[in-house]
């Protein structure tokens, strides 16, 4: 990957980053991440077509990021964004594209992991937490269940909240007064009101809040202490969440990195379920 692929993600996140946007802005703001090299060169109505928005949406995305128009935003990406390979231009059915736009996705997330430094500081904090919450709800709750069920074979204390409600706070509350010192978030769009609630309620009660969402301007960033960005695809009726999910497995494999016992953890539940016949031979 040249070094012109690699930083061009992160200066179009610099772009976004701290602007309070909407839904249909971070629609569009996500739709020129994904096609990076070609942003430069898009026509509003092109943009707006690709994002699935209006053309007048794409014109006051311009002026939300403090631009005079949408020609205005055009120019200042063709100074940032360096010229990328050639776009395959071969016709491709819907499933196609949903496809390639994941694999962008996935391109990006590389692009953001050449500085290694926030998932190695994340990879710290969740390590040194006992226990360790690990909160997603409604559509997060997957990721964040599946994270959970790894880290637990080398953590010796995983607490999964995927599950809203009065009681959630008491649940927080609950790992803070046993010694949790940060929580893991899943944050993927759409995002729960209660979402927010409990975020600002752990950083109230003394946790250090570590998100995995769908990108630096989201909802979440502001109610978290390190924010991991990585995109979903929106290409089909629902998202899909290929690089968030990858994200979380290099998290872990961070947090695997500061635990001195964890291949030793690994190594006994291997022969446990040796013993007991766990898995097809």
């Amino acid at each position: 990957m040249s070094h012109g692929a690699a930083v061009a993600p992160s200066r179009l996140y610099q772009l976004f980053e701290g602007r309070r946007l909407t839904p249909t802005q971070r629609r569009i703001a996500h739709c020129l991440v994904r096609r990076t090299a070609a942003a430069p060169f898009l026509s509003s109505v092109e943009l707006a077509q690709l994002a699935g928005v209006s053309q007048p949406s794409v014109t006051r995305f311009a002026v939300a990021l403090g631009f005079d128009g949408y020609p205005a935003l055009r120019r200042h990406l063709r100074d940032v964004v360096p010229a990328g390979p050639a776009v395959d231009a071969r016709p491709a059915n819907p499933y196609q594209q949903a496809v390639r736009a994941e694999i962008d996705n996935l391109l990006q997330l590389a692009s953001l992991l050449a500085d290694p430094g926030p998932v190695e500081t994340a990879g710290r904090l969740l390590a040194a937490s006992r226990p360790l919450p690990v909160l997603g709800l409604r559509a997060s709750a997957a990721q964040a269940r599946g994270f959970a069920y790894f880290a637990a074979k080398v953590h010796p204390d995983v607490r999964l909240l995927d599950e809203g409600g009065s009681s959630l706070a008491d649940r927080i509350d609950a790992a803070r007064h046993a010694g949790a010192s940060a929580l893991l978030c899943f944050a993927l769009p759409r995002h729960p009101v209660e979402l927010l609630d409990a975020l600002d309620h752990a950083r109230d009660a003394g946790l250090t809040v570590v998100t995995i969402a769908d990108g630096t301007y989201a909802p979440v960033a502001a109610h978290s202490d390190l924010l991991l960005p990585a995109a979903v695809g929106t290409g089909l009726v629902f998202d899909t969440v290929s690089a968030p999910m990858l994200l979380g497995q290099v998290l872990l494999e961070a947090m695997c990195d500061r635990m001195p016992d964890a291949q030793a953890h690994l190594e006994e539940f291997d022969a446990r379920a040796a013993a007991r016949g766990l898995f097809v031979d």
